[in-house]
């Protein structure tokens, strides 16, 4: 955003250097990131008449012209009375004019501190001298018309510098605007002045003409123009208002000077109408749009009815730029009936748009929801300087102001009149909000010792109004409508701080002490399984917790089951993500890419879900997860679910946790599955409470597709609360290693096909209970031949006794009983 010092100056008494100004705006204000003299620019620039003119012999298209100078060049030729010879090509040129000269030895100033610095000079043109430059437009780098020389409106004095008549003697500010997303006002020079004023203890009074937020329209020509307007929803827009203006004539200029200005901060000068419209723009941060009346009315079936509405899905809206888009719900439109006219606060459409044979002119000043803008903006990537400012909220009673003024600046620059009354929708009118503090209270936050008269006139000088109470030590203060952004008294008291400098604040250390925070279990909990993950080598990763709607439906997720973020700062950053897998998904590929064959990687972090509701404070449930994937580019033997298991087994064991895995029902544990593969994964279960506490399994072959995962991917996601109450209650499990050696075997029972591994492993466990020793039972194969009806299946066996050493009959007699409890119940045979 570029401010004019200048135009500052219009409304604030400035009286510092430039350096100490932008030091006391980036300390209180905003951060300046660049200061433009833009003096050194038109510093040898000249206001002159153009006293003789005519045609060149031998030439079709250059003039030989004389002009008034004034006699203040030095050093030049000059004929005997005392004018200056300058040859000129523009076809407009004639005797009279007042235009700008750029004299010999200047820098065209379109080329002003570029590569190449075009320097003028005195040389002959077909063998008649020429001294400097007539300039147009675009040569003094003010707009690009350069159909001829730019003509200057007003009677000025020969010899007058270019930049004194237009105030081009002038610094431009440049903003770094993001950190005044909360504050629409100093989106127009009106409020930015005030904010100075403010900082430099200056009292600031708004224009009578602005702080009039109730002018009578009744005062205005009307006619038997009829027009309406109606919000829909009120949601959508707390005001709308619109007028018609008549007999505008769009071939007259707005004043120089105001195209000066406009072009100094980045606006193009069109024509008196559309410089109306960006003129106000930028001086109060208030958008106006404009649209044909006649055809609005053509397009609305016969009458002008504006309505402000949500858009239809699918529906689509040719705009301006030439670009036809398709609307979404979330998108504000304004329609003339049942039909678009229009993206509201972004950008007109073009059946309504104005044209040479234009002759009534609606103006819309209205306020509309900026959230349902900024995703707008994101959606169709419109960024103008209008939607800019509307995406900060400007306030409802900024509308009605800057319409009047609109009108009576169309009829001023461009002979329009008002023929219609006042179209107005106003649903979201509020009261101002007074809020009363005690100034200790203040002091006590800020460190400060500001008076009560510190305060009230701090606040005044930025026209909060202020009442206080004698010897009461207390201030009521309400804010003035453009500051929707104070509402408490933390408010206030920040305002009071940072309008006198935070740095004029004596630090000083506290006096109560201060006690560190111990952490609580669950985050003890979160920090041991970081370091457990970690010791079984994978990587911890710290991704956004919003996510594309994309990743989503390539997760197989149900993007209804999301909260979608209506100002999300990235079209990639829609909705918050259900689970962490998804976004573990969508870094493997970059980073096998990279050139890592075989990695795992995991996240700790929360989840949101539509389906687990709203908490007391109407905000969405969170969910604390576990998320890993294990993958390898090189094909490995094995399925990589054990993979997986091996690291959550590993994990478990860090905490003593005992887990079962069972078998997913498709049916019943459908959306636990997402986005596994029901067939190739299990559910873990917390055998003391029966508590499914999450998934680990392979992914869906349409889920490794769309994130292009290596054949062997696979992974797990968690419910850390339900892990952590695992913990809970396990007590110290501690156990000696026996000083006697263990016995181990390994068992191959041959069983039916469809026989899972977990029966014969849940058999075995049931009869081990009975068992005096310590044993443990681990996988080690299982064969199935493709054609074959049954399948081998390797177990062993680890028998342990912590008082004797085991002979071998002891272990084979331990041992045969285990067989035959698992044979008998599973019809199984060992081979």
């Amino acid at each position: 955003m570029i401010i004019s010092l200048n135009w500052l100056k219009k409304f604030t008494d400035i009286d510092m250097p430039i350096d100490e100004l932008v030091t006391l705006i980036g300390a209180r204000l905003v951060e300046v990131e660049q200061v433009i003299d833009l003096n050194v620019k038109y510093k040898d620039t000249l206001v002159v008449r153009v006293v003789e003119a005519g045609k060149l012999e031998g030439s079709d298209h250059l003039n030989i012209t004389k002009i008034d100078d004034g006699g203040i060049t030095t050093d030049i030729e000059r004929d005997k009375n005392g004018l200056i010879q300058v040859v000129c090509g523009a076809s407009n040129i004639k005797v009279g004019q007042i235009v700008a000269w750029l004299p010999p030895r200047s820098i065209v100033p379109n080329t002003y501190n570029t590569a190449e610095q075009f320097i003028l000079g005195s040389r002959e043109l077909r063998g008649v001298m020429s001294n400097g430059m007539i300039a147009s437009a675009r040569e003094l780098d003010l707009f690009d018309e350069h159909d001829g020389i730019l003509e200057l409106d007003g009677d000025i004095t020969p010899g007058t510098l270019f930049a004194t008549a237009y105030e081009l003697d002038d610094y431009l500010l440049d903003i770094e605007n993001k950190s005044l997303t909360h504050r629409p006002d100093c989106f127009g020079i009106i409020g930015f002045a005030r904010e100075v004023a403010a900082i430099s203890g200056k009292t600031f009074k708004t224009p009578e003409w602005l702080a009039q937020t109730s002018p009578d329209f009744n005062n205005i020509e009307s006619s038997e123009f009829k027009l309406s307007a109606t919000i829909d929803n009120s949601e959508l827009s707390a005001r709308y208002q619109a007028i018609v203006v008549s007999d505008a004539d769009s071939n007259r200029k707005s004043p120089l000077k105001i195209q000066t200005y406009l072009s100094r901060v980045g606006v193009r000068p069109i024509n008196a109408v559309v410089d109306v419209t960006n003129y106000l723009m930028m001086l109060t941060g208030q958008p106006l749009h404009a649209f044909d009346y006649d055809k609005l009315v053509s397009v609305g079936g016969g009458s002008a009815d504006i309505h402000v509405r949500t858009g239809y899905n699918g529906e689509r809206l040719a705009l301006l730029d030439g670009r036809t888009i398709e609307l979404d719900s979330g998108d504000i439109v304004i329609a003339a009936g049942e039909t678009a006219i229009g993206l509201a606060g972004a950008m007109g459409g073009a059946n309504t748009a104005i044209d040479q044979n234009t002759r009534n002119i609606i103006i819309e000043s209205a306020t509309f929801n900026l959230y349902n803008l900024r995703s707008t903006q994101m959606r169709h990537g419109i960024f103008s300087e209008a939607i800019t400012r509307f995406t900060k909220g400007q306030s409802p009673e900024l509308t009605t102001p800057v319409l009047y003024d609109a009108i009576n600046l169309m009829g001023e620059w461009s002979g329009a009149k008002c023929v219609s009354p006042l179209a107005e929708a106003y649903p979201g009118k509020k009261p101002l909000v007074a809020i009363s503090f005690a100034v200790d209270k203040v002091n006590g936050i800020l460190g400060s010792s500001f008076s009560e008269n510190d305060m009230v006139s701090t606040l005044k000088n930025a026209e909060f109004i202020t009442e206080s109470v004698e010897n009461m030590n207390t201030i009521t203060v309400t804010a003035p409508w453009w500051r929707a952004d104070i509402n408490i008294f933390e408010d206030v008291a920040e305002e009071i701080g940072r309008l006198n400098g935070f740095d004029n604040i004596n630090p000083t250390l506290p006096t109560r002490d201060f006690k560190a925070t111990r952490p609580n279990e669950f985050d003890e909990f979160r920090a041991k399984v970081r370091q457990s993950l970690v010791r079984a080598g994978a990587n911890e990763v710290l991704s956004y917790s919003f996510i594309h709607g994309d990743i989503l439906q390539k997760a197989d997720h149900n993007v209804e089951n999301s909260y979608r973020i209506v100002n999300s700062i990235s079209p990639n950053l829609q909705y918050y993500r259900q689970t962490l897998t998804p976004s573990l998904l969508g870094l493997i590929y970059p980073n096998v890419k990279q050139g890592y064959d075989n990695f795992a990687i995991f996240e700790i972090n929360k989840t949101h879900q539509k389906q687990h509701g709203l908490t007391d404070e109407n905000v969405p449930i969170e969910t604390d997860s576990i998320s890993l994937v294990v993958t390898s580019k090189n094909k490995k033997a094995g399925s990589p679910y054990y993979q997986a298991k091996r690291i959550f087994d590993y994990l478990c064991q860090s905490f003593g946790i005992e887990l079962a895995y069972q078998n997913i029902d498709q049916k019943t544990d459908d959306l636990l599955s997402i986005p596994f593969e029901y067939r190739r994964s299990a559910k873990l279960v917390d055998l003391r409470t029966g508590t499914i506490i999450g998934i680990i399994g392979e992914y869906k072959k349409s889920v490794a597709r769309q994130f292009k995962l290596p054949e062997y991917s696979a992974g797990f996601e968690i419910n850390a609360r339900g892990l952590f109450e695992s913990t809970k209650e396990l007590g110290n499990r501690y156990k000696p290693l026996s000083r006697y050696p263990s016995a181990e075997r390994d068992i191959c029972f041959q069983v039916s096909k469809d026989l899972s591994y977990d029966r014969i492993i849940n058999s075995l466990n049931n009869a081990v209970v009975s068992i005096d020793l310590d044993t443990a039972i681990s996988p080690v194969d299982i064969y199935q031949p493709i054609d074959g009806e049954t399948k081998n299946i390797t177990i062993r066996i680890k028998l342990t006794s912590y008082d004797h050493t085991l002979t071998s009959k002891e272990a084979n007699d331990v041992i045969d009983g285990l067989i035959n409890s698992v044979t008998s119940q599973n019809q199984a045979i060992v081979i």
